[in-house]
């Protein structure tokens, strides 16, 4: 790889691409954007798929290399550029727990992925599934709980500081308050906050623009809800 890489991001405005786009920003690397619109149906045609079979964003291509999945991409721009300083090598004391929240993250965006379905593509509400609907909210609490218990007092996910399983929360905590409010997470909203004031966010930010995905700014949960639903969240 040369010392100044061709990067391009081919990234959806405020989906978990974010995440790259985030973190591109933190290691200040130079990059360009191939923008994508999920509606429009690009990203699955045979080009776009030879990049990301799955037909979803991000993919990275990065000189003669081409990478799919938030995941592998963050831990690959993290422990190859700025001497891995927002990665956790094999053998770090953190290394276990840096895995876990970039895993952790996608669990999360699982469930986001499904609430967003129900409430944003489905624009017939009669399409929608309200236990469905119940069930994901409850779900996505209980995620945010686990995560609020975990975080703690720290300032970032891991007890050194900041790295780059934080940007793999950047999609999360802005796209979760859509669907849970956070009033009963003062830690998470806290620590949502502080990622959003750190200067790469905000320039990350202003590159996406203002979001249109959501119509609204919270979707409640339909009805009453049941209270067994708790009991199948896991």
């Amino acid at each position: 790889m040369s010392d100044t890489p061709e990067i391009r991001l081919h990234h959806v405005p405020w989906s978990r691409s974010f995440r790259i786009l985030w973190l591109l920003e933190e290691l200040g690397l130079d990059y360009d954007i191939a923008w994508h619109d999920i509606r429009k149906g690009d990203m699955q045609e045979p080009g776009y798929k030879a990049k990301s079979p799955a037909g979803r964003a991000p993919a990275l291509e990065i000189d003669d290399q081409v990478i799919f999945e938030s995941g592998a991409i963050t831990q690959y721009l993290a422990e190859t550029f700025r001497l891995g300083a927002l990665g956790r090598p094999p053998h770090a004391p953190e290394r276990i727990a840096y895995l876990q929240w970039i895993s952790y993250a996608e669990t999360m965006a699982g469930v986001i992925e499904q609430l967003n379905i129900n409430h944003v593509f489905l624009r017939d509400p009669s399409q929608a599934s309200p236990v469905v609907i119940k069930l994901n909210t409850a779900r996505l609490k209980g995620t945010l709980a686990g995560m609020e218990a975990l975080l703690g007092d720290q300032e970032y996910l891991l007890p050194s500081g900041f790295s780059a399983a934080d940007t793999m929360m950047g999609f999360n905590l802005f796209a979760a308050p859509y669907f849970v409010k956070l009033d009963a997470f003062p830690r998470l909203a806290a620590y949502k906050a502080r990622i959003e004031a750190r200067p790469a966010f905000r320039r990350a930010a202003a590159r996406d623009g203002v979001q249109t995905f959501y119509d609204r700014d919270f979707y409640p949960v339909p009805g009453p809800v049941d209270k067994n639903v708790d009991k199948l969240k896991g």
